[in-house]
């Protein structure tokens, strides 16, 4: 992977997780030269219901990533489960979503940005943002445009100051993978009275389990006692990752933009997982935002912004 930091780039984006490298990946179709920082090392893993929608893979293809077809699992619509009731619906047109286990999706991602001449500092901690650029541990860079793609709790987004917006309800999610083959051809939604479990088949032997609910102690096994027909599925099924959690819910901020910074993905705002649209909304606001920068005018950007979250469930 590249380490080759420059003194000057074009756009500078913080945060190589699939949102930064999205921004990467468009933004060098559009002709800019690119670097990417970020503190961790690749893959990078997170809490995600791993789901792609329709609207979401058409944006990923539009990255010019194509998911190879075992390394994923296609679902073809969404259902909904409570103890005794169940509702589904297929997407529309005969509309396809695909899962696939986050990691991989990181490795895809890395590969086409690094194809596109992208350039990717790993382990790379940014320290701050100014008019000078983007300040790193011991040198600065300079950057026409600079991009935050650094997650909900977006550094980035405090020093643009463009933390300003409504208090959000939070909710709390954990995530696993068992081995087990997945069941059905959509993506469930598992409801309770105290919790949300959803169950998404990531290929042909895994499928991811998560759960979200208002309990910050409400760990995935005690939750799934409260969701019998999902915790049936699952019986003698060996578990092959580790729990992981972290917080969901609806938060908007007033701005996605001030000067030269750009906030894209989770550090511009997020949606309850129970949408299944983070991932692909943040691949929509890189196409976005890419078009905007091509025109100098992040204002644009704000517009397409606020309308794919609008569509998403923000108030607007």
């Amino acid at each position: 992977m590249s380490q080759n930091l420059r003194d000057a780039t074009d756009v500078f984006v913080i945060g190589g997780g699939p949102a930064g490298l999205a921004a990467a990946i468009a933004a060098r179709q559009r002709g800019f030269e690119v670097q990417v920082a970020d503190g961790g090392q690749p893959p990078i893993d997170k809490t995600c219901g791993e789901g792609l929608l329709p609207d979401g893979l058409a944006a990923l293809k539009r990255l010019g990533i194509q998911v190879p077809v075992a390394a994923s699992h296609p679902f073809r619509g969404i259902r909904f489960l409570s103890a005794a009731l169940s509702a589904d619906a297929s997407f529309p047109e005969n509309g396809s979503g695909i899962a696939l286990r986050r990691t991989t999706l990181h490795r895809l991602m890395i590969e086409r940005a690094e194809q596109m001449g992208a350039g990717l500092l790993w382990r790379t901690a940014v320290t701050g943002i100014s008019a000078d650029g983007v300040h790193l541990e011991d040198r600065v860079v300079r950057a026409r445009w600079i991009v935050g793609a650094d997650g909900a709790n977006s550094r980035v987004r405090r020093w643009a100051g463009l933390d300003r917006g409504p208090h959000p309800r939070l909710r709390y999610a954990f995530r696993r993978h068992f081995c087990v083959a997945p069941w059905s051809d959509h993506m469930e939604v598992y409801w309770g009275d105290r919790c949300q479990g959803y169950a998404t088949g990531v290929n042909r032997e895994q499928v991811c389990v998560a759960l979200a609910s208002d309990d910050a102690n409400l760990r995935l096994e005690e939750g799934l006692q409260a969701l019998p027909r999902l915790r049936a599925r699952l019986i003698g099924a060996e578990v092959v990752s580790t729990e992981r959690g972290a917080v969901t819910g609806n938060r908007e901020y007033r701005r996605a933009w001030s000067g030269n910074v750009a906030l894209i993905g989770d550090a511009s705002g997020t949606v309850d997982a129970i949408t299944g649209e983070g991932l692909g909304l943040a691949f929509s606001q890189a196409v976005a935002l890419a078009e905007s920068l091509g025109t100098a005018d992040l204002g644009s950007y704000e517009t397409e912004h606020r309308r794919h979250c609008v569509h998403c469930g923000w108030r607007g």
